[in-house]
C-alpha cells in the first residue's frame, strides 16, 4: 500500500475538535466559529448570517455543522447564502470538520460554519 502526504498549500486543516472548541494547528476556537482557507475565527451563529455571506464570490460552498446532531438551520438563513451564490451542505459538526479537511486537500473553494458540539 502506498500513502501520500495531504497538503493543504497555507491552508490549516482541522486538527481537532471537543466540549465547546475546534483546534487549527496551535489555534484554539471555542464556540461557534467560522473556517477558510485563509481564516479562522469567531462566528455569531445561525443569527449571523452576514459573516458568511461575506465570502460570497471567494467560496462556492459553506459547509454547516450544526453541533452534534443535524438539524435544519432557519430558512432565512440557508436562502440568504443561496441568494448571494453559496451553496449551502448540513450536517453534524464533526462531519463538516472531516469534510472541511477533505475538500481543503481537493483545492475547492469552501469555507465551515461550525456549532460546538456538546
Amino acid at each position: 500500500m502506498r500513502l501520500t502526504e495531504i497538503s493543504y498549500g497555507t491552508a490549516q486543516p482541522i486538527a481537532g475538535y471537543g466540549p465547546g472548541f475546534f483546534r487549527l494547528g496551535e489555534h484554539v476556537l471555542r464556540g461557534a466559529c467560522l473556517i477558510t482557507p485563509w481564516d479562522a475565527g469567531p462566528w455569531g451563529g445561525l443569527e449571523d448570517s452576514a459573516t458568511p455571506l461575506a465570502l460570497a464570490g471567494r467560496i462556492d460552498v459553506l459547509l454547516l455543522g450544526m453541533g452534534t446532531e443535524i438539524a435544519h438551520p432557519p430558512a432565512a438563513f440557508r436562502t440568504a447564502l443561496e441568494e448571494a451564490g453559496i451553496g449551502v451542505e448540513v450536517m453534524n459538526s464533526p462531519a463538516a470538520c472531516r469534510t472541511y479537511n477533505v475538500l481543503l486537500s481537493e483545492g475547492r473553494r469552501i469555507a465551515v460554519a461550525l456549532l460546538p458540539v456538546g
